[in-house]
């Protein structure tokens, strides 16, 4: 762990640690939300799904050889857990982190199978609140990691938007009256984890960014799902090369 991290743990009771059979984990690290893409992003890097190690109730995939090392951790839900994670594997010795995972689309001008970069991320989960040291209710990614896949996907020639998402808790509380006001705040999307993310990235000092994929839309006040679309399968495994570029380099 590094000083900086060892400080701001100064005052905890519990904290992650490393020991004797932890693994010995790489620079980078990317957490993959949904079993899914966790499959297919070890189908595209070549890594075993059987040879992984448990973490909590995710799997832990290390890839440490001479040409690559990073880590890849998922199937996760939620800012609680998602922390959970995030703590461990800044414990062992992370420090730049990718989290991919989906989002519904709260913006009139995003569809299903659209790509979001958020820049910032409304906190409206219970977990910030234990880190967040200001008083805006924003989070936001590391500029190192937001430029750096913004980058990729144009090199790569994929369309992204860019901008403001909503984190929440309640994913059965999405109400009429909440999209419309997150609305007025150009909200592009709606998901669970990355403001957390966001805001323990800062106040354990790593480096952190996300890449959503749509999967459902909110933004009629109608839920339109879209996760059996092809659109949608297209742009996960466009995302999930995208990713393996950034951590190869």
């Amino acid at each position: 762990m590094n000083f900086r991290a060892l400080q701001s743990r100064s005052d905890e009771i519990v904290t992650p640690v490393k020991g004797k059979n932890s693994p010995n984990l790489g620079p980078v690290a990317v957490m993959v939300s949904s079993q899914a893409d966790l499959n297919l992003f070890c189908s595209l890097t070549n890594l075993d799904k059987k040879k992984h190690k448990n973490l909590f109730v995710s799997r832990l995939y290390v890839e440490n050889t001479a040409e690559a090392r990073f880590t890849v951790v998922g199937p996760f839900v939620g800012a609680p857990y998602a922390v959970m994670l995030l703590e461990t594997l800044i414990a062992w010795n992370v420090e730049k982190i990718i989290f991919f995972g989906w989002c519904g689309a709260i913006s009139p001008d995003v569809k299903i199978g659209d790509i979001i970069i958020p820049d910032s991320a409304i906190i409206d989960e219970g977990t910030s609140k234990h880190y967040h040291q200001g008083d805006d209710g924003v989070s936001r990614p590391s500029s190192y990691i937001l430029e750096n896949t913004k980058e990729n996907l144009k090199k790569a020639g994929i369309d992204f938007h860019e901008g403001l998402v909503w984190s929440t808790d309640a994913i059965y509380r999405e109400t009429c009256e909440k999209v419309k006001y997150f609305q007025e705040k150009n909200v592009l999307a709606v998901e669970m984890e990355l403001s957390a993310l966001f805001t323990v990235g800062k106040f354990r000092n790593v480096q952190i960014g996300g890449i959503l994929v749509v999967s459902d839309e909110l933004s009629t006040l109608t839920w339109r799902p879209g996760f059996k679309e092809q659109r949608f399968k297209e742009s996960r495994k466009a995302v999930v090369e995208v990713i393996k570029e950034i951590i190869l380099l």
